[in-house]
């Protein structure tokens, strides 16, 4: 059985108080027995886990960029949810729906930077397509510092069919675009919403934009004409917050 390995301080504490049944052995870099890494060793302690002390060269190999901050744990390969969950988990939401959905995003390290967004938001779920989208990875899961276990990542053969379905039960499909005439801060978003981000550059593809029932825009006052799609999602997610607050 080959094991995945999960990296970086957030993510493995994450992992060790979300999933520690996942975990068959942790690796921390020889010298690092700071506080940071105490609370690593106690999670792993209370667990039962075996822990290797390993030099650095050994786990910037194993870790795919060697950004590990000193930790790497190995789990079971995880049946991660799929789209023949989605019914399940829309159905499990309380409270009313906050959803993601990223169109074209295939960088893992914008993916793991909007799945910690998301949850910082309180997203209940992130929807993104099969083809074209960031796999769920190792890298993204380390920028996610431990939101990618906790807030469902469905990959969908059909977005735009899983839009209608969203639809279907009262979720309203807010998409930005740079051309669009309203604003972010116009738009009403304190009811039931899933806010479409596209890829940098190409935007939201053809098809998307048509399912959207509203477009918005982030204002530039700049020189530049956009942003980051990750900053762009943690701009939008917020002024949905701020709404839903009564802020």
């Amino acid at each position: 059985m080959k094991l995945e390995a999960v990296y970086g301080l957030h993510a493995v504490t994450t992992l060790l108080q979300r999933n520690p049944e996942q975990v068959i052995e942790l690796w921390i870099m020889q010298g690092r027995h700071d506080a940071r890494m105490q609370r690593v060793l106690e999670l792993a302690q209370e667990q039962q886990l075996d822990v290797r002390e390993a030099d650095k060269g050994l786990m910037n190999q194993k870790a795919d960029e060697g950004n590990h901050q000193g930790v790497i744990a190995w789990r079971k390969p995880v049946q991660h949810k799929t789209e023949k969950h989605l019914p399940d988990i829309l159905d499990a939401i309380s409270g009313t729906p906050l959803i993601l959905i990223l169109d074209g995003v295939t960088d893992p390290h914008n993916l793991g930077a909007c799945l910690r967004t998301a949850d910082a938001a309180g997203v209940q779920l992130v929807i993104a397509p099969k083809d074209k989208s960031a796999p769920l990875n190792a890298t993204a899961a380390k920028v996610a510092c431990g939101a990618a276990e906790a807030v469902p990542y469905i990959q969908v053969t059909n977005l735009a069919r899983t839009m209608k379905d969203l639809q279907q039960r009262g979720i309203w499909i807010v998409g930005t675009a740079g051309e669009a005439e309203r604003s972010i801060y116009q738009q009403d978003m304190k009811g039931p919403m899933a806010l479409v981000m596209g890829a940098e550059g190409s935007g939201m593809r053809r098809l998307t934009r048509e399912h959207c029932d509203y477009l918005v825009n982030i204002p530039m006052a700049g020189e530049v004409s956009s942003v980051n799609v990750s900053v762009a999602t943690g701009i939008c997610l917020f002024e949905a917050v701020r709404q839903r607050s009564g802020v």
